[in-house]
């Protein structure tokens, strides 16, 4: 197994802004890593998963290897949480990401960072949620978001929801989403995607029998739109996914290659 990096001394040096609002409810807060000397930096806003019920942006899996490959490099970091189910549905809690990064592209300058150069990463539930986002920018837009360079979503189950509540599912579906085939339309990427979005990467595991099969049909779609958009199967389980993206190794240099196609200095 991977070994985990030193997440205290690899961002030593570096300046944590920590839960920065961007709207009135608790939850409506994000954490961001700032490297040394920042100036007109790309940012990663990173959107944690927990079954659209639990989680945490300070959770040690969502920032710990990230922070310490990316802040060297130059990069800005951005953790975020969101309101959770019950209290906020699926397209709420997409409202919610979408308005941390209207915030995040505002206060960007202020931190050495470029509001055009910004990149959304989610996992689990929160891959759920950016994919969304790319999928239908104007609900982005409605909450006073800019154009982003492009998307990482890491091992979503549910990217083709009509798909997804009509085959053999767990529970924690139907608490989440409910019944209704028309909200489950509203809020599945698939079939939300009707224009080229920005560049895709569509992580999963190929561990998993639900998250590759879904990830290359979103991705078929949106190259057949136009979209840069590509599948990347990896060996490694759910949470592995998400923990050891940024240790050294064929996967992180993956994601890396997408990124650097974005412009980011890897």
């Amino acid at each position: 197994m991977l070994m985990m990096l030193s997440y205290q001394g690899a961002w030593a040096g570096n300046s944590v802004q920590r839960d920065i609002a961007y709207g009135a409810d608790a939850r409506q807060r994000m954490d961001v890593y700032i490297p040394p000397n920042a100036h007109a930096a790309p940012v990663i806003l990173m959107v944690h998963g927990g079954a659209w019920q639990v989680g945490d942006k300070t959770a040690a899996g969502v920032i710990e290897n990230k922070v310490a490959r990316w802040l060297p490099k130059g990069i800005i970091f951005i953790s975020v949480n969101y309101r959770l189910s019950p209290q906020a549905d699926p397209l709420i809690q997409a409202k919610d990401v979408a308005l941390a990064l209207a915030k995040a592209q505002a206060l960007a300058p202020s931190w050495g960072g470029d509001p055009a150069r910004f990149v959304l990463m989610g996992h689990s539930a929160g891959a759920h949620l950016v994919a969304l986002l790319a999928s239908a920018p104007a609900l982005a837009k409605q909450q006073g978001a800019q154009p982003w360079l492009g998307t990482i979503s890491l091992d979503s189950g549910a990217l083709d929801l009509m798909e997804t509540m009509t085959s053999k599912h767990l529970p924690l579906f139907d608490k989440v989403f409910g019944a209704d085939p028309s909200y489950w339309r509203e809020v599945s990427p698939l079939q939300r995607l009707t224009d080229r979005p920005a560049p895709l990467l569509v992580v999963c595991s190929a561990l998993r029998n639900d998250s590759c099969p879904q990830a290359r049909s979103f991705v078929a779609k949106a190259a057949a739109l136009g979209a840069h958009a590509v599948a990347l199967p990896v060996a490694l389980t759910h949470m592995e996914i998400n923990r050891d993206l940024g240790i050294s190794s064929p996967y992180t240099d993956n994601v890396e290659a997408f990124m650097r196609a974005l412009g980011l200095p890897l």
